[in-house]
């Protein structure tokens, strides 16, 4: 059984997220096959792409706190809003540094915004929808550990990046999907 939300502002909230997690899936497809024809180095097109993303998730984090304000606190995303554009600036200089540097940044803004999602999912679970948020925010967190570790093996790759960002878009659509009876008050 699935709980959905019922109040006017609820179903308001569902509204706005939905259309947010459809734009981010279409990014996350976009991104990640852009990524997917630079993943064995880093070039401009590359280092572009690695500081657009965390600043997309940070755009992303504002309009989810402003549309979201009345269903709940949006400290968390604020939160979120700063370790991205951190982890901007933070991949910027490392793809200087070579991939294995990049992964590490990488991964640890996965771990830690992967643990802000998670919160925010189960705080959310009245809306509707937040299952396969709370899924991905728990996966976010392990597979960040797994950029940090192969930042040390031999010939890293940001491939990994590519089918992780893959990975999160599809949880954005099927929450976008589940979101679709929240946002009309059913």
């Amino acid at each position: 059984m699935t709980t959905i939300a019922t109040s006017p502002g609820l179903s308001k909230t569902a509204s706005a997220l939905r259309q947010l997690y459809f734009v981010r899936f279409a990014f996350a497809l976009v991104w990640a096959v852009l990524l997917f024809t630079t993943a064995k180095e880093i070039g401009p097109l590359a280092a572009v792409l690695l500081v657009l993303y965390p600043l997309f998730d940070a755009g992303a984090a504002i309009v989810d706190a402003r549309s979201s304000r009345t269903s709940g606190s949006p400290a968390l995303l604020y939160v979120n809003i700063a370790v991205s554009l951190i982890t901007a600036i933070g991949v910027g200089a490392a793809a200087a540094s070579g991939i294995p540097a990049v992964l590490r940044v990488w991964g640890a803004w996965a771990i830690v915004a992967g643990a802000v999602q998670l919160i925010v999912g189960i705080r959310r679970r009245k809306l509707g929808g937040q299952w396969p948020m709370i899924i991905s925010g728990g996966l976010s967190v392990l597979v960040g550990g797994s950029f940090l570790a192969s930042a040390g093996a031999d010939n890293p790759t940001l491939a990994n990046a590519a089918g992780y960002a893959i990975a999160g878009g599809v949880f954005f659509l099927i929450s976008a999907l589940r979101l679709g009876r929240a946002a009309k008050g059913n």
